[in-house]
């Protein structure tokens, strides 16, 4: 199956022309910005939307907002509240990175908070987007999390799918309802699974974050588990450029894709390149694994570089010293928000 797709998607070609009007829901979060300020600086207009929830501090994700430059609107406002006939009408792009992210938070009474936000909000745009009569794309951003621990390593877009945490559960429906809506109404959906994102502006609560504000403070480092666990980590900046070409690529309608960095390593490898760029011996204490959090990841791209003509660019070491250089500038400005704290 994946080698017909390649086959017919193959020679599709890219829109050319005038600026497009994109929609960025979550514009103001960690991969949302990056997109923003991506899709800005190719000469686009920018419509981001954002509830600027308190998972983690909203004055972070403001300021990630105060620093985009060109032609971007905000609207501060929940989905589920919004006129999205009205704000999807003048689109000719979705781009739906919105949602109630983290595994570990996924579980109990917050998950409420995970079905309203990545499944009701989800099918809310996709009835909107099948009733626009100009939406050339709508992309969505799905995760690694929905195929949970596979038997092989690495997946390709035609491995099952079998999420490991409530959290990866409501991205694979989202996703479901994205494809369906390619399925029986034509809408030109395609969905992207992102492997393990990291980089600037990266969320308080994930990895890479703690580890290097821990290393900033001198503080000692916990990892969660063993350190053996093995992900798949994947530039921001490369994502960014990804999406974007989604937005912009003639493709399949429920086309879905891997995009992953490239090479899978373990916690403990990152801890060592980490230590070389921080120039001391890190602090670091191994705890409990947390319910949720798979063994493994790791992906092949292969169709996603047929379809977009995508492969990520940025070796994990570059990666990591670009993130802690922002982590280090930030802690010099004050600006170094740790944790899920609201502001």
């Amino acid at each position: 199956m994946i080698r017909e797709a390649c086959n017919r998607l193959h020679s599709k070609t890219h829109h050319q022309g005038a600026p497009m009007r994109a929609i960025v829901t979550g514009g103001a979060g960690f991969i949302g910005s990056t997109l923003v300020q991506h899709l800005a600086d190719a000469g686009d207009d920018v419509v981001v939307v954002d509830s600027f929830t308190d998972y983690y501090a909203p004055s972070e994700k403001r300021r990630n907002a105060a620093q985009w430059r060109g032609a971007v609107e905000l609207v501060d406002a929940d989905i589920l509240d919004l006129d999205t006939d009205s704000l999807l009408g003048e689109a000719d792009v979705v781009y739906h990175l919105a949602g109630q992210p983290g595994v570990r938070s996924s579980w109990g009474m917050e998950f409420a908070d995970y079905t309203r936000r990545n499944i009701a909000a989800t099918q809310k745009l996709l009835e909107s987007a099948r009733r626009s009569t100009r939406l050339k794309r709508f992309v969505y951003a799905s995760s690694s999390s929905v195929y949970g621990e596979p038997a092989e390593f690495p997946v390709t877009e035609e491995t099952s799918t079998a999420p490991f945490s409530p959290y990866g559960v409501t991205k694979l429906a989202a996703e479901h309802l994205t494809t369906l809506y390619a399925h029986n109404f034509g809408l030109p959906t395609i969905s992207l699974r992102f492997f393990t994102v990291y980089g600037p502006r990266q969320r308080p609560d994930m990895a890479f974050r703690r580890f290097i504000t821990s290393a900033l403070n001198g503080e000692e480092l916990v990892v969660f588990g063993d350190g053996h666990q093995q992900r798949e980590f994947t530039f921001v900046a490369d994502i960014a450029r990804a999406v974007h070409l989604a937005g912009t690529t003639r493709s399949e309608p429920g086309t879905v894709l891997n995009l992953s960095g490239g090479s899978t390593v373990s916690v403990r490898d990152v801890l060592d390149v980490l230590a070389e760029i921080h120039g001391a011996p890190l602090r670091v204490s191994y705890g409990q694994r947390v319910d949720g959090d798979v063994r493994r990841t790791g992906a092949r791209t292969d169709l996603a570089r047929l379809v977009l003509g995508w492969t990520p660019t940025t070796a994990l070491t570059d990666g990591l010293a670009a993130q802690y250089a922002w982590c280090a500038a930030a802690k010099a400005t004050g600006e170094l928000d740790t944790g899920r704290a609201a502001a």
